[in-house]
C-alpha cells in the first residue's frame, strides 16, 4: 500500500473554501475518507481595526492552494484532479511532490491563533506610547493609525518643535 503524505494543490484563486468543500464532499460521497485524510486551507488571525473597533479576521496564507494529506493512487488523484475549483497538484508533470515534513510544519502548524493575534496588538489609536528601540529610542508620541498587516504603527513624536508622523514596527512600542 501506498504511503500517506501530504501535497500542495493548486485551486482558483479566491475560489479556495469553494474548492475545499467540493473535495470534502467528493470525498464524502465515494466513501475515500480511508485515503484523503485531510482538506487544510491554511489561514493565520489578523487583527483589523474598523471603525474603532479591533475584530479578528481569517486570512488566507497561500491564495490559490489548499493542502491534502492522502495516500496517492489512481483512483484519489482522479478524484482530486476532477474536483470543481482544483486546477491540479503542484508537481513535475503531473507528478505530485509530495510535501517534506518541515514544510508541512511551516504551512499548517506555524499559523497564529486569535489569541496571539489579539496579544500582538496590546495599544489603540490615541494612547500615548514609548518607542522602546531603534533611531527614535526613548521618545513618546501618541499612536495615529496601526496597519496590522505590517505590523506597523504610526506614532506621531515632538521633533524639531512640531509633531512629526513616523512609521514604527509593532516590537519597539510600549504602551505608557
Amino acid at each position: 500500500m501506498a504511503e500517506r503524505n501530504w501535497y500542495l494543490l493548486h485551486t482558483y484563486s479566491g475560489a479556495e473554501e469553494k474548492a475545499r468543500n467540493n473535495l470534502e464532499q467528493k470525498v464524502k460521497t465515494l466513501a475515500l475518507a480511508d485515503r484523503v485524510f485531510s482538506v487544510v486551507l491554511p489561514v493565520d488571525n489578523k487583527v483589523i481595526i474598523k471603525n474603532g473597533e479591533r475584530k479578528v479576521k481569517q486570512e488566507k496564507v497561500y491564495p490559490g492552494y489548499l493542502v491534502v494529506e492522502m495516500i496517492m493512487d489512481d483512483e484519489t488523484w482522479n478524484v482530486v484532479t476532477h474536483t470543481p475549483g482544483i486546477l491540479g497538484f503542484v508537481g513535475n508533470y503531473g507528478k505530485p511532490i509530495p510535501l517534506s515534513d518541515e514544510e508541512v510544519e511551516r504551512i499548517i502548524k506555524n499559523r497564529v491563533s486569535e489569541e496571539e493575534a489579539v496579544a500582538k496588538l496590546h495599544f489603540e489609536v490615541g494612547d500615548t506610547v514609548q518607542i522602546i528601540g531603534g533611531p527614535f529610542d526613548g521618545m513618546q508620541g501618541k499612536v495615529e493609525s496601526i496597519s496590522p498587516e505590517k505590523e506597523k504603527a504610526r506614532i506621531k513624536l515632538m521633533m524639531f518643535g512640531r509633531e512629526m508622523p513616523v512609521e514604527i514596527d509593532f516590537g519597539f512600542i510600549k504602551k505608557i
